[in-house]
């Protein structure tokens, strides 16, 4: 039996929520949406959660916010029953959020699976604005997921920039990473595409990188560049240039990719390159 699912990643554009029920509109919309494509795995970009800064009183001349706990945590919540209903894995946007159990701010994502509690990641590596501007720091290690459309990993934006993260997660099985990301630049954006093609190259993986595009309305999320799209290693079972799928520049929107696991564990076995098996080599191993 083939084990193939449609995956949805998304380019999104962060909005000024006037309300919560804003909010669960927005978002169930964006869900059903994929759903109607028989999505069975939906990305969500980086610092796409921050829109609920708004509803912590951001205002729209660009004041930076932290999201409380409290709030990821219910909309973390929200996320779980569309995810429930509609039996699709979800990783949900990241935002900068304060969390009681590190004392500071961390980039986090949620991730919900049917029939689980909600789960969070946390990105590893800080860009110089999180840095510098926002003192935004780690959090929590990365961990893999099993999830019913396969092993899922989550190296977050910069992070998608170092191989030994991504390295890391394919050694304990992940088949498919998720790089959401937002980047204010197009070369902030080609790093970061660069970054998940060359990890799907090594890892003989398949690497989603879902976009924030568009204005925001305040510092962290004010101007965003980049195209959604699904990447696997330019081999055998894949497209000759490793593009799944590509959406267009700077367009909200979703972008769909047919997925094969089974795909992935043929060109990791008997590809015409074994980058996955050959890895230690490079260390003298």
């Amino acid at each position: 039996m083939k084990r193939t699912f449609t995956l949805a990643t998304g380019a999104y554009q962060v909005d000024y929520l006037e309300s919560w029920q804003a909010y669960q509109d927005k978002i169930s919309g964006w869900v059903e949406e994929a759903v109607t494509q028989d999505a069975k795995l939906l990305v969500f970009p980086e610092y796409a959660g921050q829109e609920l800064a708004s509803l912590e009183g951001a205002d729209r001349q660009g004041s930076l916010a932290v999201v409380s706990e409290k709030l990821f945590t219910r909309s973390a919540q929200f996320l779980a029953q569309l995810s429930e209903r509609h039996q699709v894995t979800i990783l949900g946007g990241s935002a900068g959020t304060w969390t009681d159990e590190f004392q500071h701010p961390v980039n986090r994502a949620p991730l919900l699976i049917p029939g689980e509690a909600p789960k969070t990641v946390d990105k590893q590596i800080m860009t110089r604005w999180e840095r510098e501007h926002w003192s935004v720091r780690r959090g929590k290690p990365l961990e893999l997921f099993d999830t019913p459309v396969g092993k899922l990993g989550v190296v977050i934006c910069y992070d998608a920039e170092f191989p030994l993260l991504a390295r890391g997660l394919v050694e304990q099985g992940a088949e498919v990473l998720l790089a959401p990301s937002a980047t204010e630049t197009l070369h902030g954006y080609n790093r970061v595409r660069i970054g998940a093609m060359a990890r799907a190259l090594e890892g003989q993986c398949v690497v989603a990188h879902a976009p924030l595009v568009g204005a925001g309305f305040h510092e962290a999320i004010d101007m965003n560049r980049g195209a959604a799209a699904v990447y696997g290693p330019p081999d055998r079972g894949f497209p000759d240039n490793g593009e799944l799928a590509r959406g267009a520049l700077d367009q909200a929107g979703w972008v769909f990719a047919q997925v094969d696991l089974d795909a992935i564990e043929a060109v990791r076995r008997d590809g015409g390159v074994l980058n996955y098996l050959h890895w230690d080599e490079q260390l003298g191993q």
